[in-house]
């Protein structure tokens, strides 16, 4: 299946390099803010990655001074006039928590490159991809409690605790790259004039992993916090085992055993 061909207005680009797959969001104007649209295309782009075995990582980025505003809150406040925010809401949370799923579930590793402000369910979509890079003066801000609403697309999901969750959702008006990085949610923050750069070696070194390594760290990762541990240490056996039944493993081990004689 060919990849889908972006055009310079869609509200989401693709591009490919090799191993490496870049979204990018391309609502400039509005920073980047979810509506529909963007959701759907978020969503198609997905679906093709998830189903291209030679792309191995996944960036996310913004276009034009933000990464991300979160949801469209034009569209939303004026179905919230309309009193028809249950239909428009779900219709857009239904491409757009489909794509998330997809991020979270493919057997490769996501990354996150934040500049601006990263705000809502933008907020949300820097933490729910596997691994964050950020420019030191971008700035997170949870905005939902301000406007009197429980979090979404995926925020809730992060690998943060409930207490910092809590904490991060209804007591911080927002946070910096820094304080980011200190709890854990980024993985490394970079001067915003290299974090192009730093990206792309991110992206390069984690491309670098075998795909038997990145798939079974990451579903055995993120299954943990729910397995018990009988069920999460059989999981453990039946991926490693798969693992070292790869030409990878094979070859990475050889070179290992002859290093040490």
């Amino acid at each position: 299946m060919p990849a889908p061909a972006s055009q310079p207005d869609d509200p989401a680009l693709l591009r490919i390099d090799g191993p490496i797959a870049t979204i990018t969001l391309n609502r400039p104007a509005a920073f980047n803010s979810i509506n529909l649209a963007i959701a759907q295309k978020l969503e198609q782009l997905a679906a093709y990655i998830e189903g291209d075995d030679a792309i191995k990582v996944l960036v996310i980025e913004g276009e034009g001074r933000a990464f991300s505003a979160g949801g469209d809150l034009q569209t939303i406040g004026a179905a919230a006039e309309a009193g028809t925010v249950t239909p428009v809401v779900g219709e857009l949370l239904k491409h757009y928590h489909a794509f998330i799923e997809i991020v979270r579930r493919m057997p490769k590793i996501s990354l996150s490159s934040v500049h601006g402000s990263a705000a809502g369910a933008g907020m949300g979509l820097a933490f729910v991809t596997d691994l964050c890079i950020a420019a030191d003066d971008a700035k997170f801000t949870p905005a939902y409690a301000k406007i009197g609403v429980s979090p979404d697309g995926g925020s809730t999901v992060g690998t943060v605790g409930s207490r910092r969750a809590l904490q991060i959702f209804l007591a911080e008006d927002n946070f910096t790259a820094q304080q980011a990085c200190e709890w854990g949610l980024v993985a490394k923050t970079v001067p915003a004039t290299e974090l192009k750069a730093a990206t792309r070696q991110l992206a390069e070194r984690l491309s670098q992993n075998p795909p038997a390594a990145i798939s079974g760290t990451k579903s055995l990762v993120y299954q943990a916090a729910t397995t018990p541990v009988k069920q999460q240490l059989d999981a453990e056996e039946h991926k490693i085992i798969m693992a070292m039944n790869t030409e990878e493993f094979r070859t990475a081990v050889k070179k290992f055993t002859s290093k040490s004689k």
